[in-house]
């Protein structure tokens, strides 16, 4: 199994790294976006079989909690909305949930520790290099569907967040439906069994234990259940994915 995994992801580095070289020639040509298209969608098979739903990740003790659990992205948004919610510290906080679903609902976490609560200890690997283990409290991402009653026929869940990237571009980003409902995903309201910290995305982040940092949005403002992320944001599925990012960052 170790030696099937090391080759996959050989073969899916060195395909991405043929497609970084060319994709500027690529990407100018009539056909170019087609290709592109198709190698993520190889990429993104691969991956399944590298990380089927299956899949957990690692979960820790408590005596592996990291002392310190540096904040990744955004520390504090500057947007009227959150700092208005800031201000009385979230007491008006809702989540909008919304999309392809049968009962859109408007969730405190309160309403969210209702639904459903999990505890789980992870660690979070950021794309810069430096991971930490914490102890996350929130509610499954899954019971949080079945409340909203998902449409079967949906594909993604995307999540918009209060935190501007550049001037009226707010930070959002997706994930498909089989990681939203992994038995791992969570809408995550406290660490380290302490309200989640303004740095580390108060009131509500998304954590999936299974993807690399900039995939667990933070400041969550709104979750959309969509069948294609097309007209969302620069079509890619996330903020940083627009800039050129994989959408698929499994670990």
């Amino acid at each position: 199994m170790t030696d099937r995994r090391s080759f996959l992801r050989m073969a899916i580095m060195g395909t991405a790294s043929l497609i970084v070289a060319g994709c500027d020639r690529i990407s100018q040509s009539s056909w170019g976006p087609k290709v592109l298209d198709k190698a993520e969608g190889l990429n993104r098979r691969v991956q399944a079989l590298l990380a089927p739903s299956s899949a957990m990740a690692k979960e820790y003790t408590e005596a592996d909690i990291s002392s310190i659990f540096h904040p990744n992205g955004t520390t504090m948004p500057g947007t009227p909305a959150y700092q208005a919610l800031l201000a009385n510290q979230f007491r008006d906080y809702k989540l909008q949930v919304d999309g392809m679903v049968s009962r859109p609902a408007l969730l405190s976490i309160d309403d969210l520790k209702k639904i459903d609560t999990r505890t789980q200890i992870t660690r979070h690997d950021c794309v810069e290099g430096w991971s930490a283990i914490g102890k996350w409290q929130g509610t499954l991402l899954s019971a949080v569907l079945d409340h909203v009653g998902a449409d079967p026929q949906a594909c993604f869940v995307v999540f918009h967040c209060f935190d501007d990237m550049d001037v009226n571009t707010p930070y959002y980003e997706s994930v498909d439906i089989g990681e939203a409902r992994h038995p791992q995903t969570l809408l995550a309201f406290a660490l380290n069994d302490k309200p989640l910290p303004v740095p580390n995305g108060a009131p509500l982040r998304l954590r999936v234990g299974r993807q690399l940092g900039y995939k667990q949005a933070k400041y969550l403002s709104r979750i959309e259940v969509v069948k294609s992320f097309n007209a969302i944001g620069g079509g890619k599925g996330g903020y940083w994915e627009d800039q050129g990012y994989e959408w698929y960052a499994g670990i």
